[in-house]
């Protein structure tokens, strides 16, 4: 299910950090944290992944701040070529909820199928996903299927075409909502989407506009604007290799003069 238009930043309101690092031994390590300005709230996260790659493993940690422990088991390209299959649990100490799932995906060039078990005590949820193309064109559909309740709780389907420099995509979830986004590389340093959406039963319509322009090979802008007079822009620069900068901001031009205008702000670390 192609996304699209998602290029421009989506930090307003954070102040973010991100670091990654990785061992002699193949052992990766990622971290994270993020401050609300908002809401104050602060965020943690800490993921290890090693990579057994002679038997297409890869384990992978999680914890948060939540006190939240997950792991993830994946095994990929073993079984056939193509098909990958993950386990995937998670476990928060404080209240003694426990979660798990089973991810199995099947990629070949002209085909892309998934199928996800989300296992709960009231009867387990479906996650299905099929993806077809040929000649540029591309058909999709999505669906969740409750056997607690014994019915269908998600249904989309999308069809897209997509091009070197062009790309359509249009949606229709549940029936009830409809969207459309066009992509098009203007040149080679500049990228414009737009984005339609519409709920059936309501006279409210959505639409958007973005683009984003390369300064030079370590640095970029990029803009975006919605009928809800919504402006965010963004700058985007690599300070060193391994060390990015993104600085963002949001206005509402309905109410400039009012304040509740948000900046955002994130540095990635990568080693």
């Amino acid at each position: 299910m192609a996304t699209c238009g998602q290029s421009c930043p989506r930090r307003f309101g954070l102040v973010k950090l991100d670091v990654k690092t990785k061992s002699c031994s193949g052992v990766e390590f990622s971290t994270s944290g993020s401050s609300n300005t908002d809401t104050g709230k602060v965020t943690g996260t800490l993921e290890t992944k090693y990579k057994w790659c002679e038997y297409g493993l890869t384990f992978t940690e999680k914890w948060n701040t939540d006190n939240t422990l997950g792991t993830e088991i994946a095994i990929e390209d073993q079984i056939c070529q193509g098909l990958k299959l993950t386990f995937d649990t998670t476990f928060s100490p404080n209240t003694g909820k426990k979660s798990g799932k089973i991810k199995s995906s099947y990629k070949r060039e002209c085909i892309n199928l998934g199928c996800d078990v989300d296992f709960d005590f009231a009867g387990p949820a479906i996650h299905g996903s099929a993806v077809f193309g040929y000649e540029g064109w591309l058909a999709g559909y999505q669906m969740t299927f409750d056997s607690a309740k014994s019915k269908l709780t998600r249904n989309n389907f999308a069809v897209g075409y997509r091009t070197g420099d062009f790309q359509l995509h249009t949606n229709v979830n549940d029936g009830t909502e409809f969207g459309g986004s066009i992509y098009q590389k203007v040149c080679e340093d500049l990228d414009t989407s737009v984005n339609l959406a519409w709920t059936s039963g309501t006279n409210c319509t959505r639409f958007g506009i973005a683009a984003k322009y390369q300064l030079d090979p370590t640095a970029s802008i990029s803009a975006k604007v919605n009928n809800s007079s919504l402006i965010g822009v963004g700058y985007t620069q690599t300070l060193r290799p391994g060390v990015k900068l993104t600085l963002s901001a949001l206005v509402d031009g309905k109410s400039i003069n009012a304040g509740g205008h948000k900046l955002g702000l994130a540095l990635e670390l990568e080693a």
